[in-house]
């Protein structure tokens, strides 16, 4: 059998597959336009008896047995494709941006290693700094309580925690998202305060009988009302964040938070006056280009949806800007599981009357569905445990690593949920909106070069 494609014709033997050079003809290079016309007439089952000699020239008619027009197979081997070459594109990236990372902090420790001294200068003996197996010799694995440590490798307990970190982070984005828009679960408000009790109780497991970190007290009242405004914008993040989600896939919502470095910047300049580089604002310019190019492009675009999305993404920004600014003396300062045991209970009571005005009888209703389904109780109290997981796993990955590390983590992870909730629900996508989302996290990795250039310089 032959096909014919935009004028050009191929003329290998079909097999139950395509040979890779037609994979990469029909699928790579015409992506959508692919239309494959039959010319022999060859007969199918169902059909009728034609001439055994007929020959098949209309490009909307096709008989044959294997393939349609368009076919069903093809197509969805054409969005595979597209949806892995995006991933590899984002993978590579995030390579590039690893190494080139590595290489600017080998680049600074060289170059301060070996300073000029006057001879009337006192050397001071710098200590080295320790390695992963004595850090965790000497302050434990973050499991004191079983002793994981002691059993595991310490490159098999990071590759672990860096897979966890993984999982927690795409799976609450992926329960959130079946909960609000295929459950048919439409209280974020009330599925967020169940977020912040879920991270209070197990807070209070992990540091006082894990005692994962010490625990901290808060000193003064002046803290305490700190730490209640960060609960605010916590709650308003969050909350906005799990609303979008019902309008819009997964996605695009992960297109959008990676604009978080934008809106940072302009919180950090308009409230404490900090300006960056020129080279650092110019990095920006391609992280709102290619979310303006993902929304022109988005198939499933709803606009109430994209503006909670805008406001979480906002949000998380302001809350890193303003927990900079109010926690800044040595003695305010709180670890972050700490931190979260204190914000989680105080948002939970600041979203309390928001769900009961808004939401109405939203209890109620749960409980009168939970005692006809089973699997909703399961499916919250999931969602809830990985809420608190992606805390966890967070605090995890940068003490067994670095913040580095997390870093690079974060800028891979928006483009593995993208792809994951798309294989999984099966939202439609268009090439567009690929390119504008890889253009975003092109610029959020150029961003971070920048900081991290612009840090270096001034140091």
């Amino acid at each position: 059998m032959e096909f014919r494609k935009m004028g050009i014709q191929t003329h290998p033997p079909l097999g139950p597959t395509l040979t890779a050079h037609m994979l990469f003809q029909h699928v790579v290079q015409w992506p959508h336009t692919l239309q494959i016309h039959p010319i022999p007439y060859r007969q199918s089952p169902k059909s009728r008896s034609p001439p055994s000699d007929a020959i098949i020239d209309s490009p909307t008619i096709n008989h044959s047995p294997f393939i349609t027009a368009p076919s069903q197979d093809l197509c969805v081997l054409r969005r595979t494709l597209k949806i892995q070459s995006f991933l590899f594109f984002i993978f590579g990236f995030c390579i590039l941006d690893w190494s080139a990372m590595v290489e600017a902090q080998t680049w600074t420790t060289r170059r301060m290693s070996n300073p000029r001294l006057e001879s009337n200068e006192q050397v001071l003996d710098m200590p080295i700094t320790p390695t992963a197996e004595v850090r965790q010799q000497q302050y434990g694995n973050g499991f004191g309580l079983f002793g994981l440590g002691t059993l595991i490798s310490p490159n098999i307990l990071t590759a672990v925690i860096i897979a966890s970190w993984y999982c927690s982070n795409i799976g609450v984005l992926l329960l959130n998202k079946y909960l609000l828009s295929f459950y048919g679960y439409r209280y974020p408000i009330f599925l967020t305060m169940l977020h912040m009790l879920s991270c209070a109780a197990y807070s209070i497991v992990a540091i006082k009988w894990l005692e994962v970190v010490p625990f901290q007290h808060i000193l003064s009242r002046k803290q305490f009302f700190k730490i209640l405004a960060l609960s605010a914008i916590f709650c308003f993040s969050v909350v906005c964040g799990n609303t979008s989600l019902r309008y819009l896939p997964v996605s695009f919502n992960q297109a959008i938070g990676a604009t978080t470095p934008f809106f940072t910047a302009i919180f950090a300049f308009v409230i404490t006056c900090k300006k960056e580089s020129g080279e650092v604002y110019l990095a920006l310019v391609p992280v709102v280009l290619g979310i303006v190019l993902a929304s022109n492009s988005e198939p499933l675009f709803h606009l109430f949806g994209f503006l909670m999305c805008i406001g979480s993404t906002a949000g998380r920004a302001l809350k890193s800007v303003v927990q900079g600014l109010l926690l800044t003396s040595e003695a305010e300062k709180l670890h972050s599981m700490n931190l979260l045991l204190y914000m989680a209970p105080m948002a939970a009571v600041i979203l309390l009357p928001f769900t009961l005005y808004i939401e109405g009888n939203v209890l109620g209703v749960t409980v009168e569905k939970a005692k006809g389904d089973g699997f909703m109780v399961f499916l919250l109290i999931g969602n809830a445990t990985v809420a608190y997981l992606v805390n966890l796993t967070n605090f995890l990955v940068t003490k067994h690593t670095s913040a580095l590390t997390l870093q690079v983590l974060g800028n891979a992870k928006a483009a593995v949920a993208a792809v994951v909730s798309v294989l999984i629900f099966r939202n439609p996508v268009t090439v567009m909106g690929m390119t504008g989302f890889a253009v975003t996290v092109m610029g959020v990795v150029l961003y971070s070069e920048a900081k991290k250039r612009s840090k270096a310089t001034a140091h």
